[in-house]
């Protein structure tokens, strides 16, 4: 039977995102095919996914697509794994509306066990009442076993293990606290800038699975396997899965616009990708010019310097040519982006300036839905930048997921949509 569990924790910061990578490794060390998934809209957990398993990690996000997509997401990208890692997000019960949108809402649609990573560093048998009302919160939710982090003895050890024992879970094993597992950050996840050029190149793999190898009993795992016997909704027809006919060039690099979900990509009937801070894209034969999103911001005299890309950008948007720009792409496309070191001319489709100096950052973040055309889009935003001087007028309303109005602008000029907020679809 295949393994599929989902790896949550009681709080953010516990770990499960070190150790989801790690046991992903563990599983390719083995010779396993891993698909990877992530709960909710992160770009960055992703790309480390990737790089372990050779296999473009899948977003499972009930905010932004239906239960019944969801399902079919996972057992679409799937179906050839030997084991299905989900990784979840914030607290396994935290989602955008109480419990909506969060990693147990994602565990409960799939049928999949929980997998419990809870930082055991301040407590021992307290851990008890802590792991009680985990397993008796949700009744349609299952935990099925418990990892401990940072367990500072033998003797530590020892009593979390009775824990797990008088409460009938699985310890799946105890991680001794260790500097060497600690992330660097970057914004609000993973910095990924280590990444090498070879994506398929992860850099601290073998720290990772020799401390995990000898902490967690890798072979309990495949007993976990799907309780509920979920079969996929739409996968009948497959028509959701069938590549369509838009012919799209991308802006895609390691870092300035890398912000893209799978799943829209395999969408797309043909993919033309190019690097803005080196290459001069080839708009022919193409329909859609996507800029997505990213740390342009980091990249500035890279992107200026490349002056014939900008121009060549430009010169389309002018001619009629159509674009989707998203948050680090919509900062490409405005006059000028100015950081503590000066101003950056940029593309200047749009007549705005973004300032990404350090006194002016500001935090927006949160789900993000609008109507344009008469069809409702939804996605998310997260960034720090913000338009210089006063904030644009939008061209349609914003709101958040629990139907409040935001000031998140969206702009349309000739045939450009362009906004801060990462679309998990194209318009139109």
């Amino acid at each position: 039977m295949k393994s599929q569990f989902l790896i949550a924790a009681p709080t953010s910061g516990s770990g499960k995102t070190t150790i989801a990578r790690g046991l992903m490794a563990l599983f390719v060390a083995k010779g396993m095919k891993v698909q990877p998934f992530k709960c909710g809209p992160d770009y960055i957990d992703t790309k480390f996914h990737e790089a372990v398993c050779g296999r473009p990690s899948i977003n499972l996000d009930t905010f932004m697509a239906t239960p019944a997509h969801v399902r079919d997401l996972f057992f679409h990208y799937g179906a050839d794994a030997d084991v299905c890692i989900v990784e979840g997000m914030m607290g396994l019960f935290d989602g955008y509306d109480r419990d909506r949108g969060s990693s147990a809402e994602i565990a409960r649609l799939l049928g999949i066990p929980v997998v419990l990573v809870v930082d055991a560093k301040s407590a021992a048998y307290s851990m008890a009442a802590l792991l009680s009302g985990f397993i008796h919160f949700r009744d349609d939710v299952r935990i099925a076993a418990v990892i401990f982090n940072k367990v500072g003895s033998s003797r530590h050890e020892q009593m979390l293990r009775q824990v797990c024992d008088d409460l009938h879970i699985e310890c799946l094993g105890c991680v001794p606290k260790s500097q060497e597992l600690e992330q660097g950050s970057r914004y609000l996840g993973l910095d990924f800038s280590e990444l090498s050029n070879n994506r398929h190149t992860f850099p601290v793999d073998g720290q990772l699975t020799d401390i995990l190898g000898k902490s967690i009993d890798l072979g309990r795992f495949s007993t976990l396997g799907v309780y509920s016997g979920q079969t996929p909704s739409l996968l009948r027809a497959n028509s959701e899965f069938t590549p369509g006919k838009l012919r799209v060039c991308l802006a895609h690099n390691s870092e300035a616009f890398s912000f893209v979900y799978q799943e829209v990509l395999d969408r797309f009937g043909f993919v033309r990708i190019f690097d803005p801070e080196r290459e001069v894209p080839n708009f022919s034969d193409i329909d859609l010019l996507y800029l997505p999103g990213g740390y342009p911001e980091k990249h500035l005299e890279a992107l200026v310097a490349n002056e014939a890309c900008r121009k060549a950008i430009k010169d389309y948007a002018e001619q009629g040519g159509r674009i989707q720009a998203e948050c680090g792409g919509m900062m490409y496309l405005c006059r000028s982006i100015v950081n503590d070191n000066g101003e950056y001319p940029m593309c200047g489709v749009l007549p705005y300036t973004i300032t990404a100096r350090k006194a002016d950052r500001k935090l927006s973040l949160g789900y993000r839905r609008f109507e344009f055309g008469g069809k409702e889009y939804r996605g998310h935003e997260f960034h720090y930048t913000q338009f210089q001087g006063e904030l644009p007028e939008s061209m349609t309303q914003v709101y958040n997921a629990k139907g409040e109005a935001v000031t998140t602008p969206v702009f349309r000029y000739n045939n450009v949509i362009a906004s801060y907020t990462h679309l998990y679809e194209i318009i139109g």
